[in-house]
């Protein structure tokens, strides 16, 4: 049995799938299974992971854990990682960020002090361990949408800013692969995943539109306007802003190469972007 959390995320989705495809038991944790649309072979359970419920039911009798902290937060990881432990799950496959770079760099800027002391405490929980560090998700494109389908104008600080977006299918796969093995060939790896090819916000934006079907143009505006609209419930201003101006300095310094992993993982080639526009046309026609 392997438990995944963020079971209706976009990674989630995808592992659920991958891993019920490869045979495998797969318990999906969700806060409202009526709605989660997962398929039927799975085991889908309700759960609050920022609850005060006890957590260790939710993982009885499973031999891994996908662990996503998007699925609750820092502390809910957290306690669900403890309950893993006290159950007996085995193996845990954690979705970090590639921002981790175990360095005291770390500590400069808030996903990767996040993502890093998630980590920390996989390390020591005992289990058996990896890391998907991923980053720069292609789904964050779809932030985009509701602009796109409005007027095709996209509206960004730095259109220029550079990037290597990953599928989230291809995340998904590395998870699985990491869940399933039973030659302990990824046990104690850390993999920074990307997509196949640098690109920019601009060559985004045109990607979407070719696969739409429709003009579309970025079209630049401030930093604090950009973060300003950014903010939000899970997003302060103050975190907002962080986020822009490390965006914008991939314009002149990209900050990650393009990592080859998904192939050494999978044994097959990463997504393109335009795959994944052409996977996601609909959601902005």
């Amino acid at each position: 049995m392997i438990v995944v959390t963020g079971a209706t995320g976009n990674i989630g989705r995808s592992l659920v799938g991958r891993l019920l495809g490869e045979g495998a038991a797969v318990r999906a944790l969700t806060r409202d299974p009526a709605r989660a649309g997962l398929p039927a072979e799975a085991e889908t359970v309700r759960a609050d992971l920022t609850g005060t419920d006890d957590l260790v039911p939710l993982l009885a009798g499973a031999e891994a854990l996908f662990l996503n902290l998007a699925a609750g937060g820092d502390r809910a990881a957290a306690a669900l990682l403890d309950a893993a432990v006290k159950a007996g799950v085995r193996r845990v496959v954690l979705n970090s960020s590639m921002a981790v770079t175990d360095t005291p760099a770390d500590e400069d800027n808030f996903i990767a002090r996040l993502h890093a002391g998630l980590e920390r405490a996989v390390r020591d929980s005992g289990l058996e361990w990896t890391f998907v560090r991923g980053g720069n998700y292609a789904t964050n494109a779809l932030a985009w949408a509701p602009s796109i389908r409005a007027s095709g104008v996209v509206r960004e600080a730095h259109p220029d800013a550079q990037g290597v977006p990953v599928h989230e299918a291809d995340l998904a796969d590395v998870a699985a692969v990491a869940l399933l093995d039973r030659s302990g060939a990824h046990l104690g790896k850390a993999y920074v995943v990307t997509g196949p090819e640098r690109m920019t916000v601009a060559q985004q934006v045109a990607e979407i539109g070719r696969a739409a079907g429709r003009a579309t143009r970025v079209e630049r505006i401030s930093e604090e306007e950009a973060a300003e609209a950014m903010t939000g419930r899970h997003l302060t201003k103050e975190a907002a802003l962080e986020l822009v101006r490390m965006f914008g300095r991939t314009v002149d310094a990209p900050p990650f190469p393009v990592s080859d992993a998904v192939e050494r993982v999978t044994g097959r080639p990463g997504r393109t972007f335009a795959r994944w526009a052409q996977d996601h046309a609909a959601d902005f026609s």
